[in-house]
């Protein structure tokens, strides 16, 4: 065993992400490991600190981009394995210029996005939200009348579309092959062949938001995707149609969606908001039509040991020589999120 392998985010974070068992399983495989102790966010002096003479590292939040300056304290470095989501917050030009290879987790953070999303598609078609709104303050049996009734639908049937497949649509697509549903998919990196292999169908965004009954918004935070649903769009939607946030609040120009909503057009629920939180007196607060979820879709507390368990397996595979499995490809880094 020759490898060096310096673990940076602060304990705050370690804790949270790797379980003992797992940080002991890392020293195992390494010969040396180098444990940040420190509770706060790592500074850039502790990081010097830390990766001279490392063949690898670990960062995850909290921890500052790897920049020349940095890795110059680490002419050996070959591998950065970021136990987060996206790795644009550590990575630089000098990194990928060095040939360090990089992997991140962010697969296992978007089965908990996917999977969210599952269950607000399945609540809000059943229309669970102003049911429970009934059974709890108002008479038990008031929801038969029609007008909360007729709005409860089963996922069978109906048209889902899905904006974005990426590791969270990929995955969302994945858990609807259960249902008899139709899946729609708007992604410009996908080709038809490709959508049909993940069982949608491949189509115009416009399309999709025009014959969805439920829209889920996947697509990453990309300049191409800031305001992708404007005025226009939305207005494309049907006026029962359930549309899903947990991406991120800027792919949605928010004004004209609360214009939407205050129509009684369509039902929304939004995990994001452009900005988090949204004011007090934010419409999001008070429209009827409107599910606020704080950002939770993603991997919360034991979901997050996921993350800790695809890094320590990551860094298996790297020891053995085995391509990790979500090795970052530079070239494609400008369409993850």
């Amino acid at each position: 065993m020759t490898l060096h392998l310096a673990i940076i985010p602060g304990m705050r974070i370690t804790r949270r992400v790797f379980t003992p068992s797992q940080l002991e399983k890392l020293g195992r495989l390494s010969r040396k490991v180098t444990l940040n102790q420190e509770e706060g966010n790592p500074s850039p002096e502790t990081v010097k600190r830390l990766i001279q003479g490392a063949d690898a590292v670990i960062t995850s939040w909290g921890c500052p981009p790897l920049d020349s300056e940095l890795l110059a304290e680490a002419p050996d470095l070959r591998a950065l394995l970021h136990a987060a989501g996206s790795v644009k917050t550590v990575v630089t030009p000098e990194l990928w210029e060095r040939g360090i290879q990089v992997t991140g987790a962010a697969s296992m953070l978007s089965r908990g996005v996917a999977e969210t999303t599952l269950g607000l598609t399945i609540a809000s078609l059943k229309n669970m939200w102003q049911i429970i709104d009934y059974t709890r303050n108002k008479d038990w049996w008031g929801f038969q009348q029609d007008s909360v009734r007729s709005r409860i639908r089963e996922m069978f049937g109906i048209t889902i579309g899905v904006i974005g497949a990426g590791h969270a649509g990929r995955h969302y697509i994945k858990l609807l092959q259960g249902f008899d549903v139709k899946i729609l998919l708007s992604d410009p990196t996908y080709t038809e062949v490709q959508a049909a292999e993940l069982g949608a169908k491949l189509v115009p965004l416009e399309e999709l938001l025009a014959a969805a009954d439920v829209v889920a918004v996947m697509a990453p935070e990309i300049p191409e995707t800031y305001q992708l649903l404007n005025e226009d769009r939305l207005g494309l939607m049907k006026d029962d149609a359930i549309l899903i946030n947990p991406a991120r609040g800027s792919i949605i120009h928010e004004e004209a969606l609360i214009r939407h909503l205050k129509l009684g057009r369509f039902f929304a629920c939004l995990d994001v908001t452009e900005p988090e939180p949204p004011a007090s007196d934010h419409p999001f607060r008070t429209l009827p039509n409107v599910v606020l979820t704080g950002h939770i879709a993603g991997a919360v507390n034991n979901g997050l040991l996921q993350i800790g368990k695809f890094i320590t397996d990551e860094w298996e595979r790297w020891v053995q020589g085995v391509p990790m499995e979500g090795r970052i490809d530079p070239v494609k880094l400008s369409f993850l999120a």
